[in-house]
């Protein structure tokens, strides 16, 4: 896209930002994955047995060295949306959380993690970004026109709370597609050029707050805290797991429990992006750590965009010393666009979980599902980000 950052390198586009780039639904697995594909799209009907460890339990235990040799990224990446989502429900679908994954499992899902650079349980790239295709191929990636591929319930509730997240992904690839052309003007000088696109930026800032709020419109809190959340949650900082899971016949970990956090929306890599890109900084302290290691839970492409619009803007400072008035406003106007989906978001965690009653073991009305005293963590960033302005 341009001489500083290409959007290509960072598996990104336009159109669809950080969503894959493949039509997820048509993506086929070798004929040895049937049966946990299977299993895994069965998940709304076993999960409701209570006994949904009986039924994954019986899969067999897959080498997938081959296959993770040899496969397509988009089968990799369907195989870690099938594996990751039986992992979660086979920790969270019964009354008492486990202490151990089953061999079953817990081999292709280490397998599969490592291959693609991840953690091994539900990443947001898994629940979000690689499950959801369209209706209709040639229409928009639109909440009237997208669906829900993989499921733990399934039902109105937990599809539009994931597909609120795919439409907002989506709106964000215009937005994202900006930032090497605001890179690439403060490199040239150019006051206009940066202050189009900062411009352009806050439009989309609009549409994805729109989208945003909402949520409420076929989410309703209650369900999400009790048929929805329990299942994404992870095993670091979660006390129902102690210190951890141990992933049966995984020979490098030696038989010791493993601590992964769970999947959040703070996986996303919109945010960071537009962090990076403005010059928003987080003071040094536990939840900044927090942030600093949910990084390694983005796919590894993912990472270096952010990696890179960190280390190469320096927009914040162009603005400072221009002494243009129109071009230090929508700097700001993005400052508090930026603020305001922090505040939205801060909002739906006090009454989609904060405000909901205790529910089964590891599902905490404090505790995020990535492990965090979310309220306090969430409050932090949103006036950081205040703090920003110019």
């Amino acid at each position: 896209m341009t001489g500083l950052l290409s959007l290509s390198d960072h598996d990104m586009t336009s159109q669809r930002g950080f969503l894959c780039s493949y039509n997820a639904a048509d993506v086929t697995l070798p004929s040895d994955l049937a049966a946990p594909e299977e299993a895994a799209r069965d998940l709304p009907r076993t999960l409701l047995t209570g006994r949904i460890r009986r039924h994954l339990s019986d899969l067999p235990v897959l080498d997938l060295k081959t296959f993770c040799a040899e496969a397509s990224d988009a089968q990799l990446r369907t195989a870690m949306v099938r594996y990751s989502f039986m992992v979660q429900a086979y920790v969270w679908g019964e009354a008492e959380a486990p202490a151990s994954l089953p061999s079953p499992l817990a081999v292709p899902m280490w397998a599969l993690a490592k291959r693609l650079g991840q953690q091994p349980l539900l990443p947001y790239s898994a629940y979000v970004l690689d499950n959801w295709d369209r209706l209709d191929r040639s229409g928009p990636i639109s909440l009237d026109n997208i669906w829900m591929i993989q499921n733990f319930l399934a039902g109105q509730d937990e599809a539009w709370f994931v597909l609120v997240h795919v439409a907002i992904e989506a709106r964000a690839g215009a937005m994202l597609a900006e930032i090497p052309r605001v890179l690439e003007a403060v490199k040239n000088g150019d006051a206009a050029a940066v202050e189009a696109s900062l411009a352009l930026i806050n439009q989309g800032w609009d549409d994805v707050n729109a989208i945003f709020d909402r949520m409420p419109e076929r989410c309703d809190p209650y369900v999400y805290f009790h048929r929805v959340r329990p299942y994404i949650h992870g095993w670091k900082d979660n006390p129902a797991l102690g210190d951890g899971l141990i992933y049966e016949g995984v020979a490098e970990t030696g038989g010791k429990p493993q601590a992964f956090r769970g999947q959040t929306g703070s996986q996303s890599t919109i945010v960071p992006s537009m962090d990076a890109l403005l010059g928003v900084g987080h003071a040094a302290d536990p939840l900044r750590t927090f942030l600093d290691e949910l990084h390694i839970y983005r796919p590894p492409a993912h990472r270096t965009f952010v990696d890179k619009v960190r280390a190469l803007s320096n927009l914040r400072a162009f603005v400072q010393a221009s002494g243009n008035a129109n071009l230090r406003e929508i700097y700001n106007t993005n400052i508090r666009s930026l603020a305001r989906f922090r505040t939205r978001h801060l909002e739906y965690a006090a009454s989609y979980i904060n405000k909901q009653g205790k529910d089964s073991a590891g599902n905490d009305t404090d505790i995020g599902t990535g492990g965090t005293p979310f309220m306090k963590y969430l409050k932090k960033h949103r006036d950081e980000a205040e703090q920003h302005l110019l």
